[in-house]
């Protein structure tokens, strides 16, 4: 069976076919070896992540097809969550704050709050505690920010799009340009960054150009990723061993 998606795919028709396959292998592993954090995520799991949240958008936010959603957020699992959460609207996302001005939403952790909260009263702010398993806040959150742990579990498992994305529905745009879903997919198809059915191991934000990859290639090939934040650099090698891992990718010389 071959995991080349077939011309002009979306990210959402690519992933609900990878779903129909195994849907319990795992599909996002995340560390942070700060906190200690483990996370793991099988497709199924991924998807229903992936649901509930374009959910949250689309119905609760009134984000639409064509939306602009700034992602502010370190590496980290919810991350490559919030990217299938756009793309299965439509939306393109970004993560040049100078776009802040233009988002019709924007994602932040805790870090990005007290940045963020000003443009809460006239754009959509969700921000993201980074807790373990998606937990809210602990203490309240500035007026106009919403508490994403605190509202997304209570949406539902099955999402329908009000307008189904398109491949040429941009999925990404910074500095550099704009990039679609069909250009996505494509050059993840040709990539060798994973191999069919392998693992990669990596510490790149999915939430960067340099990161989308790791995200939509472990999709194409019929994956896995390994995201790692907060690195410990003596103990990679261990973990390359631990799991499983068959590719590397640095964000930066180890």
């Amino acid at each position: 069976m071959t995991t080349t998606p077939p011309t002009r795919a979306t990210f959402p028709a690519t992933l609900e076919r990878v779903l129909r396959g195994d849907a319990t292998r795992p599909l996002v592993t995340f560390y942070d070896d700060a906190s200690g954090e483990r996370v793991e995520l099988s497709v199924a799991t991924y998807a229903n992540w992936v649901a509930k949240t374009a959910g949250l958008c689309q119905d609760e936010l009134d984000i639409e097809r064509g939306a602009l959603v700034l992602v502010d957020l370190p590496t980290h699992w919810l991350g490559a969550v919030w990217l299938g959460a756009a793309w299965t609207l439509g939306a393109a996302v970004t993560d040049d704050r100078s776009l802040a001005e233009e988002a019709d939403l924007v994602v932040c952790g805790p870090d990005g709050v007290d940045r963020y909260a000003p443009p809460a009263m006239r754009v959509p702010v969700l921000a993201l505690s980074l807790r373990p398993l998606g937990g809210r806040f602990a203490e309240a959150l500035p007026t106009g920010v919403t508490d994403y742990g605190a509202v997304v579990l209570a949406q539902p498992d099955a999402f329908v799009a009000g307008d189904r994305p398109d491949a040429d529905d941009p999925a990404w745009r910074d500095g550099s340009g704009t990039s679609t879903q069909a250009a996505l997919l494509e050059a993840a198809t040709r990539s060798s960054l994973v191999a069919r059915e392998g693992r990669l191991l990596t510490d790149v934000n999915p939430c960067t150009r340099a990161g989308l990859h790791t995200l939509v290639g472990a999709v194409v090939h019929q994956a896995s990723t390994i995201w790692v934040r907060n690195p410990d650099e003596p103990a990679w090698q261990a973990r390359v061993e631990q799991e499983r891992a068959t590719a590397q990718l640095r964000a930066s010389p180890a």
